[in-house]
């Protein structure tokens, strides 16, 4: 016995030692910086709560905190929903399902990057494709990522461009629901829109609860577009609240303050995922309940 103990030990101990050393270490260390004013440059001088207070009286961070809050709750039901849809339309036996499949994953596998600059040229208001499309119908494109009023609509919509990822693990689920489910439902006499909102839909619940979570999560640290597109797009658009955390930390050096804003962030995203947890007890149903 204390012989497999040791042995435990010993496999689990390298991934130990490196969450502590690189994930934990650092990240008890951001606190006591978050409580300091550091530059890189003079030692970390101690101001104690300074920059929670400067934090809470700083308009460009409630107007990065109004951007990135906006995107996310368009952008995120927008994702889901998109994705779950695509999923049903693959989850078909039909021949050449697996390209399209691949079709739609593929954006998947291009970095952030990539992508905002091929999205910079496609939103480019004289010689973009939308816009050379919307000129074909006589209609006046807008200008997009050039425009305060569009920048956000445009990101949005760029955003749609990866529902593969999603898209793959509904299609998973759809495939793991158990067929008698349905032919029972036949044999009931029940309509295609029946057995998908009372078999379809509650089965896939904890995959709908599993997406929305993670992309909350991922939509409140949004950074790329912000960076790519203008330093904040036109108006400060696009001022997403990591690029304004990466602003203050690596542009102006401001390493406590940019530490307090990740660790504020960090609160937030711990607090919208508490309260889903806590809503989710509603809507999402297992099959052991």
């Amino acid at each position: 016995m204390h012989w497999k103990t040791g042995s435990f030990y010993l496999f689990v101990s390298p991934w130990l030692i490196g969450f502590i050393l690189f994930t934990v270490g650092p990240m008890l260390y951001s606190i006591y910086i978050s409580l300091t004013s550091w530059n890189l440059t003079t030692p970390p001088q101690w101001i104690g709560l300074g920059n929670y207070v400067t934090a809470a009286q700083d308009p460009r961070l409630r107007q990065a905190l109004e951007v990135t809050f906006a995107f996310s709750l368009i952008s995120v039901p927008l994702n889901v929903l998109l994705s779950f849809l695509v999923s049903l339309l693959m989850n078909v036996k039909l021949r050449g399902i697996y390209f399209f499949r691949t079709f739609f994953y593929l954006p998947l596998l291009v970095s952030g990057v990539a992508q905002a600059v091929l999205f910079s040229r496609i939103f480019d208001p004289n010689t973009g494709v939308i816009n050379t499309l919307l000129r074909a119908f006589g209609i006046q494109g807008p200008l997009w990522l050039l425009d305060p009023n569009w920048a956000l609509t445009a990101v949005i919509i760029m955003t749609l461009w990866t529902v593969g990822g999603n898209m793959i693990i509904y299609l998973a689920g759809l495939q793991d629901i158990p067929p008698f489910l349905y032919e029972a439902a036949e044999i009931d006499g029940a309509t295609t829109m029946q057995k998908f909102r009372y078999i379809t839909v509650p089965q896939m619940t904890p995959i709908l609860f599993f997406n929305i979570i993670t992309g909350l999560i991922g939509a409140l640290q949004t950074f790329t577009p912000g960076y790519i597109f203008g330093k904040g797009g036109p108006g400060n658009s696009l001022l997403f609240y990591v690029y304004y955390l990466f602003t203050n930390a690596f542009n102006y050096f401001k390493m406590g303050y940019g530490s307090a804003l990740a660790w504020i962030l960090f609160v937030i995203v711990m607090i919208l995922t508490l309260i889903i947890f806590r809503t989710s007890r509603s809507w999402v149903h297992y099959e052991i309940d």
